[in-house]
């Protein structure tokens, strides 16, 4: 039996002010917003995407809960979300136009396995997302 392709995973994170996470994504890190609440003075609720990353974005009253802030006992899990990039030094150049500031600068990360090359930016909510890919082997 053939498998049918997923094209896209969405993460979904708590923010604390909808319109200023929409912005954030969209003049620093080059998302479209493809959905914003349903009227201007109540916008508890949005997407934003790029390519075919989606991230939601929701307002539900409560503090944001950033991976790397929760007590895990067994180390830290810094990323709340991974983008794959096919580019990841020309991403971060057009980030550094943009003068996006960076969590952890680009870099060859071999955290064990991970073999991985990017870079983490963190959102206005504290979430840090890692945009890279895999090495070579």
């Amino acid at each position: 039996m053939a498998t049918t392709e997923i094209s896209g995973i969405a993460p979904f994170f708590i923010v604390k002010n909808v319109p200023a996470a929409l912005r954030f994504y969209r003049d620093y890190l080059g998302f479209d917003i493809t959905f914003e609440g349903t009227t201007e003075d109540d916008i508890f609720f949005g997407i934003v995407q790029r390519g075919s990353a989606m991230i939601i974005l929701k307002d539900i009253g409560v503090d944001p809960v950033p991976n790397y802030t929760r007590d895990i006992k067994k180390g830290i899990a810094r990323w709340d979300a991974y983008l794959h990039v096919p580019d990841p030094n020309e991403l971060a150049a057009e980030f550094s136009s943009r003068n996006v500031v960076f969590f952890k600068s680009l870099t060859d990360v071999d955290d064990g396995d991970d073999g991985l090359r990017g870079f983490e930016i963190e959102d206005i909510d504290g979430y840090i997302l890692f945009f890279g890919r895999p090495e070579a082997r």
